[in-house]
C-alpha cells in the first residue's frame, strides 16, 4: 500500500506541476534565485541532458519495461521498508515522465539549477524522484551487503 501511495504522489505531483508550468506562460522563465534557481519550461524529447532526443518511442518503451520490472521485483521478492521506498519513488518517476513520452511526445522540464557557474540541464519532479529512488536504493543495497558481511 505505502508503495502505491508514494508512487502515486509523485506521478500526481509531477504532472500537476508539468501542467501549471506549461499552461501559465508567465511561468516560462522565473529568475527564482538570480545566478542559482529559475523556472525555465523545455519540452525534452530526449533523457539525461539531451540524449538520445527524438528517440521517443524507444525512451518510453524503455521506461515501461523498467516499470513492469520494478513492480515485478516489488511482488516477487521480500524487500526492507527502505528498498520498497526507493523503488516506488522510481516507479512514480517513470511513470510520470512515461505518461508525457506517450501523450505529448516530450517530456515536460522546468527544474533550472546554476551550480558554481554549471547551467544543470533542466529536470522536473519526476527526474527528482527517479534521482532520490536511485539514491537510497544504493544506500540499501550497500548497507544491506555491509551487514551480510
Amino acid at each position: 500500500m505505502t508503495v502505491l501511495l508514494i508512487s502515486a504522489a509523485v506521478i500526481v505531483i509531477d504532472l500537476i506541476s508539468k501542467s501549471w508550468i506549461q499552461n501559465d506562460t508567465t511561468m516560462h522563465s522565473i529568475k527564482l534565485i538570480p545566478g542559482f534557481f529559475h523556472i525555465t519550461y523545455a519540452e525534452n524529447t530526449g533523457m539525461a541532458w539531451s540524449m538520445l532526443s527524438g528517440h521517443t518511442m524507444i525512451l518510453a518503451a524503455v521506461s515501461f519495461a523498467a516499470i513492469v520490472g520494478m513492480v515485478w521485483y516489488l511482488r516477487t521478492h521480500q524487500c526492507s521498508k527502505y528498498t520498497k521506498i526507493a523503488l516506488a519513488l522510481m516507479i512514480g518517476g517513470a511513470a510520470g515522465n512515461l505518461y508525457d513520452r506517450a501523450v505529448l511526445g516530450y517530456v515536460r522540464d522546468f527544474l533550472d539549477f546554476y551550480i558554481f557557474g554549471y547551467d544543470f540541464p533542466i529536470f522536473n519532479i519526476a527526474d527528482s524522484a527517479l534521482c532520490i529512488g536511485v539514491f537510497i536504493l544504493f544506500l540499501t543495497t550497500m548497507a544491506e551487503e555491509k551487514k551480510n558481511g
